[in-house]
């Protein structure tokens, strides 16, 4: 299992859970993983077969820059970090 910290801007879709432990051993099981729980993930998250532009996910406090690849060993944490906007 691993934890998923869901963003703020995406927990509309999760009745208001900030936090989803569920299976996976890459970040695209994880985008399939919360699909299947709480549609609508999916379409904030992807881009055709790739994360959104500006949308980074953060392994256990590193910024992995493997998309959908990468590597989720057992116990991880992720985090979805959407680009910041402003001026």
């Amino acid at each position: 299992m691993v934890s998923v910290f869901i963003p703020p801007a995406w927990r509309d879709l999760t009745a208001g859970l900030a936090e989803v432990r569920l299976p996976a051993t890459n970040v695209r099981q994880v985008i399939e993983g919360l699909e299947g729980l709480y549609p609508g993930i999916a379409a904030r998250a992807l881009a055709e077969d790739s994360l959104k532009p500006g949308l980074a996910v953060s392994i256990n406090g590193t910024i992995s820059r493997r998309g959908l690849r990468a590597a989720l060993p057992e116990g991880t944490e992720v985090h979805f970090l959407p680009a910041l906007g402003g001026g």
